[in-house]
């Protein structure tokens, strides 16, 4: 086995710093030096149910980029010193309907998540990027393209795929009209990748106070959802509305603006719903889902972000500022994404 240094959980919202156990490389595995990690919101929920007793190790973090230091025998894919971003996803089956549509995300056996997952070889959990070292299978592992910066490519790896994968299977382009519920750390990505796909962007926020923000992410227009007035005149208005809050909400507000034929996409909360089924029918309109992507959205994602400059805009932290981080964020203190920096666990 090989040592590294990481954070693991030590209770309910917490962490400490500790000696962490990797598995010696398979022949398809390659180490990555892990420089930048994301912290997402799952982090935050699933520290906050964490059991301290359980016999497995949590160790957080699920979107990280760094360097290949070590390759195993088989791979070929990659070299020793080459950037390196990986996800939330690092195994999967690769037979069923789902691996074979280079949607691994949906998995029929469920995919292995980077962390709280089981490995499909050993049977051991899988220990998450809030450490110095990760080992990964290669195809799992995804080249970091020239010119995007690592630590705000990080968060690409979660919060970009998630909105990348919807926005590009309802074909959004040029001419398509969208409306982004909720700016934060999914939803200022989201606006970002509708401006550089070419559609009408447009924001929906409980208040006018993020009007500013949105303008300069490129939004052509922002709509308070508490204005009645202002969600009245944009009736039946957006072919996409991807919607990003994360918390419970009504979601008939949000279906009024959906145009004819067009789509309300789920991203934010997947919890249970409840839903009128007139909300739909009037306008034959749709409500869809999706989580993270497949290896072959992944990797376009990441060129797609190269060949348009963009990253999230992430306020950078030393690793041993972890804590801070997962506090700050469980109360929304962040614009719009927080990133460790790793090099303080050398």
């Amino acid at each position: 086995m090989r040592t590294t240094t990481g954070w693991k959980a030590t209770g309910p919202g917490s962490v400490e710093r500790a000696q962490l156990t990797r598995r010696d490389l398979r022949p398809d595995d390659i180490a990555v030096r892990v420089d930048y990690c994301g912290v997402c919101h799952t982090d935050v929920h699933t520290l906050r149910t964490y059991d301290p007793h359980a016999e497995s190790l949590l160790v957080p973090g699920h979107e990280f980029t760094g360097v290949v230091t070590e390759t195993g025998a088989d791979v070929t894919a990659f070299s020793v010193g080459d950037p390196v971003a990986v996800g939330n996803i690092v195994d999967s089956c690769g037979t069923c309907a789902m691996c074979a549509a280079g949607q691994e995300n949906f998995c029929h056996t469920f995919p292995t998540l980077t962390y709280g997952g089981t490995d499909r070889q050993d049977g051991s959990t899988t220990l998450g990027g809030y450490s110095r070292e990760y080992v990964v299978r290669d195809t799992f592992a995804y080249p970091l393209p020239t010119g995007l910066d690592a630590a705000a490519a990080a968060p690409l790896m979660c919060a970009g795929v998630t909105v990348w994968e919807p926005l590009r299977s309802l074909g959004v382009g040029p001419g398509s009209r969208v409306a982004v519920a909720g700016l934060g750390g999914l939803g200022h990505l989201a606006v970002k990748i509708v401006v550089a796909l070419g559609a009408t962007t447009t924001v929906i926020s409980r208040s006018t106070d993020k009007r500013d923000d949105a303008l300069q992410l490129g939004a052509h227009d922002l709509i308070a959802s508490t204005d009645a007035q202002q969600m009245a005149a944009a009736r039946d208005t957006f072919d996409v509305v991807i919607d990003t809050v994360s918390a419970p909400h009504d979601l008939a507000p949000y279906l009024k603006l959906v145009a004819m034929d067009g789509t309300l996409s789920l991203v934010g909360y997947l919890g249970e719903l409840t839903i009128e089924a007139m909300d739909l029918l009037v306008g034959r309109k749709k409500l869809s889902s999706a989580g993270s992507g497949g290896r072959p959205s992944t990797a376009e994602m990441l060129r797609f972000c190269a060949d348009n400059g963009i990253g999230a805009d992430v306020e950078v932290l030393p690793s041993a500022q972890v804590n801070t981080a997962l506090e700050r964020l469980a109360r929304n203190d962040v614009r719009y994404r927080f990133v460790l920096d790793m090099s303080d666990l050398t």
